[in-house]
């Protein structure tokens, strides 16, 4: 059995099948009146097929270099039918998003890093990013690791009343101060108690406003200074959550994280509810930043690891 298959389940690739499955049926819709009545990759159905790819979300630059792959293929291989056309993308998209994955595939229950570990978690609003860590605590907490969270994001009352309902939910302690205190706060606090009780890993959620770049800019390298003098080096990740479904606006959100602060990995979520799946090959080519966590339905199972294999095979599944 390979590793791949020995950490991804069936359940789990039945899940992200079932996830992408709006994704799927959009891009082959347009993939399928591309190719209609011909009979060879020329130039013309590569024109074709670089707006498919564009209109799926993939984005202009990642674009333009699955074209360039294809084109080299072509005159390498001479002739090539439309039949292999899907091999030959899932060949070249696989290559693709492999380049910027962060070394060996991760699971859950790998040892951690550090210890403990800390996981500063940025987004806007509205994202998933208050789910997604609700579901990592989950994940890890099950794996056997000792989990604390921190109500960093003080700037709304819902967001820290949200993440306690899903540290009772999961069953791991959290550290939270009254709305409108100061994050830094906030981040001590929670790397102090994980310090304290021997923690594993520790997720800290931050306010996700974009209005004004320079105060997220400022909050952010605040919250990660007074985090280094608790435990040197915190935040080991910075991990960003984006919304699959919003499409090019991803692309926007992400250009402003990653210029505020260093993101190191990223979740996207919420591809279930979308046919912009292709979003997840052009924010991982763009930003050079390994996407680690998937969002593919609502349950606690439906945040995945994002393995490249398994999503572009269940694309052209």
């Amino acid at each position: 059995m390979s590793f791949l298959k020995s950490i991804f389940s069936s359940e789990n690739k039945e899940q992200l099948d079932k996830g992408l499955s709006a994704s799927k049926k959009s891009f082959f819709s347009k993939l399928g009146t591309a190719v209609a009545g011909k009979s060879t990759i020329d130039a013309e159905l590569l024109d074709e097929l670089e707006e498919v790819l564009i209109r799926s979300d993939v984005g202009v630059d990642t674009t333009l270099k699955i074209i360039d792959a294809l084109e080299r293929r072509v005159a390498k291989d001479k002739y090539l039918g439309t039949k292999e056309l899907s091999q030959i993308l899932r060949e070249e998209i696989t290559l693709l998003l492999k380049q910027h994955q962060a070394g060996e595939i991760h699971n859950f229950d790998a040892p951690l890093p550090n210890q403990p570990h800390v996981i500063m978690v940025v987004g806007v609003n509205g994202v998933g990013k208050t789910t997604t860590i609700g579901k990592l605590a989950h994940h890890y907490s099950r794996a056997g690791k000792k989990v604390i969270l921190g109500a960093a994001d003080t700037f709304r009352a819902g967001a820290i009343d949200q993440l306690q309902i899903w540290a009772d939910r999961v069953g791991v302690d959290i550290v939270k101060q009254q709305m409108g205190s100061d994050p830094a706060s906030v981040a001590f606090d929670t790397l102090q108690s994980a310090v304290a009780q021997k923690c594993d890993l520790v997720i800290i959620d931050t306010a996700g406003r974009l209005h004004n770049k320079v105060n997220l800019m400022n909050e952010l390298t605040k919250v990660k200074k007074v985090m280094d003098k608790v435990i040197p080096n915190a935040p080991h990740e910075v991990l960003l959550v984006l919304d699959g479904s919003t499409g090019q606006n991803a692309f926007e959100q992400a250009k402003q994280f990653t210029n505020a602060t260093e993101v190191s990995a990223m979740a996207i979520t919420k591809l279930d509810g979308t046919a912009k799946g292709g979003v997840v090959m052009g924010i991982s080519d763009q930003f050079q930043i390994p996407v680690k966590f998937i969002g593919v339905g609502e349950g606690l199972e439906d945040l995945q690891l994002f393995h490249p294999e398994a999503f572009v095979a269940s694309f052209f599944s």
